[in-house]
């Protein structure tokens, strides 16, 4: 904004001395001093017009510089454009009279009506014609900037107000939920006691601080109602074996899609042919080595006889295979329950085959029968020397 003014002014000082310098010449014509221009009721009053015009935009620049609020060295800077403005104007009027002289009488009177508008030379006339409308120009521009800047200073002073009264009210809020009392009021409750400068008062606790203690008070009561009294609300304990009994649902469901739902309370021997096959799979990759080739035992039992450390039926031998025993692994850990049923029935299907060099028997003599179960003939055999057992 400041910026323009300054043209704008600069423009009007360069014109003035324009129209000065054009009018030297004619100030040291030869021959006597023509009549005074300033005898002339149309020209005194165009630089009446021109001067009150001139006072105007001075005056609306200085107004636009205090609402505009610009720096110190840019106003001071603007008022002297203005003022250099103002002196030239001056200038022109005061020493440019030969401009608007009158001609001679006589034989010029024709000459100077053909020339002359309203007693004013025709250039002059135009000249302070053109003075008068760029002023107008100029104080029409500044008018429609100091509108501008007020009305960017009334929206401004209007949030500027509204701002401030949303902090006050917060602030009165503030104030009242803490219960601060004000430095007057500190006397009152001043309990005698300075510690270093440091005064101590008997202040009370903040209002929401205190009704939301009688609130717990409350929520405790109903919590104790509801979960010790009436027991209509389930309990941390009650909670904990829902949330098992889901997941236990979910699990088997899980396990169901999968083809892995049997385990050791559902599991039944297998007898398809290459169910009984994955099983063989499974004994010559993980079994072998304790059990030896056909299941004739090794470092692990015989696997052919009828005898068993750990119980011969199909759910005792998925058990024993599934989460191990002493020194033999849990295989539960490398294959999924299909697998172990499978390599359980495999197990099953090796009972009455005669390996090669077989291993005397061990455990208890468990029949198909459920006959009493004996001793096998070497019993003395302490089960803790079996390393590994099926």
């Amino acid at each position: 904004m400041p910026t323009t003014m300054r043209k704008i002014f600069r423009y009007i000082a360069c014109l003035f001395t324009a129209v000065l310098f054009l009018n030297i010449p004619s100030l040291y014509a030869a021959g006597p001093p023509a009549p005074s221009a300033f005898d002339n009721t149309l020209t005194i009053g165009f630089l009446i017009l021109m001067l009150i015009l001139l006072l105007i935009i001075f005056m609306l620049a200085n107004l636009l510089l205090g609402v505009a609020q610009v720096k110190m060295k840019n106003e001071k800077k603007l008022s002297q454009e203005a003022k250099a403005a103002v002196t030239a104007a001056v200038l022109l009027f005061f020493f440019s009279s030969p401009m608007f002289a009158q001609t001679s009488a006589g034989s010029a009177d024709a000459v100077k009506t053909a020339e002359t508008i309203g007693g004013v030379s025709a250039t002059a006339f135009y000249m302070m014609a053109s003075v008068i409308f760029v002023e107008l120009l100029v104080i029409f521009v500044l008018l429609l900037n100091v509108r501008t800047l007020l009305k960017v200073e009334k929206q401004r002073a209007e949030i500027a107000e509204r701002t401030f009264a949303w902090k006050a009210k917060f602030s009165n809020l503030w104030v009242k939920l803490n219960s601060f009392k004000s430095p007057e009021q500190e006397a009152d409750i001043d309990l005698g006691h300075n510690y270093d400068g440091i005064r101590e008062l008997d202040n009370r606790l903040p209002p929401w601080w205190i009704y939301g203690f009688y609130l717990t008070i409350v929520v405790a009561g109903i919590y104790l109602y509801r979960y010790h009294v009436s027991h209509t609300g389930a309990s941390s304990i009650q909670e904990y074996e829902t949330a098992i009994a889901k997941a236990d649902i979910e699990v088997k469901e899980y396990l169901k899609s999968k083809g892995d739902a049997v385990d050791e309370n559902t599991v039944t021997l297998l007898t398809a042919p290459d169910e009984i096959a994955t099983g063989k799979v499974i004994f010559t990759k993980s079994c072998i080595a304790c059990h030896n080739e056909g299941g004739a035992g090794n470092v692990g039992p015989n696997l052919t006889d009828d005898y068993w450390l750990h119980g011969g039926d199909i759910k005792s031998i998925f058990k024993t295979i599934r989460y191990g025993i002493n020194a033999m692994p849990q295989w539960q850990n490398s294959y999924s329950n299909k697998e172990i049923a499978a390599l359980t029935s495999y197990v099953k299907s090796l009972k009455g085959t005669k390996p090669a060099n077989p291993k005397a028997p061990q455990g208890v003599l468990v029949t198909d029968e459920a006959a009493p179960a004996k001793p096998a003939a070497d019993s003395t055999v302490k089960v803790s020397s079996v390393i590994t057992s099926h």
